[in-house]
């Protein structure tokens, strides 16, 4: 059975496009304006162009496609990208309207599947890790992250 041990912790600030309803569902632009992200293996922030292009269907579910560039404290830098489902609720909505209590952990559903790419070879491991992202949504808006690497 597989084991899922915390690999890093992030969260992500971010500013909204609506782009509003269209042929597949309601389309919203998260642009990421900054971030960061630790654990014991490396720390550093969010930087340059970075997004999700969150996709809103009548099922209550968001369908997430986020690309993000990670830099470390050391200068290495590391593309991210997901895809992942989030489940719209009252209280997600709320706080992306600005309200001020954010959910939790579980609260609902809210799951990714972060994959990294490097060529720097200090944090070469990456390339070949099998991610799980769990995720929650905090007044900013802001989005934090616990990221799990799947290991045998």
């Amino acid at each position: 059975m597989p084991e899922l041990i915390e690999e890093l912790t992030y969260y992500a600030d971010l500013s909204l496009d609506e782009v509003g309803p269209g042929p597949c569902g309601a389309r919203m632009i998260f642009n990421v304006t900054g971030g960061e992200f630790h654990s014991d293996r490396m720390k550093g922030e969010i930087i340059g162009a970075g997004a999700d292009w969150l996709l809103v269907g009548p099922d209550g579910y968001g369908r997430l496609d986020v690309r993000a560039t990670f830099k470390t404290h050391d200068d290495a830098l590391i593309y991210v990208q997901y895809y992942g489902l989030i489940e719209i609720t009252p209280q997600v909505m709320e706080v992306l309207g600005g309200g001020s209590i954010p959910t939790d952990f579980g609260d609902h559903y809210f799951f990714t599947n972060p994959r990294c790419e490097t060529g720097d070879d200090r944090y070469a491991w990456l390339n070949q890790k099998m991610l799980i992202g769990q995720g929650r949504v905090v007044p900013g808006p802001r989005v934090e992250y616990k990221v799990f690497r799947v290991a045998n």
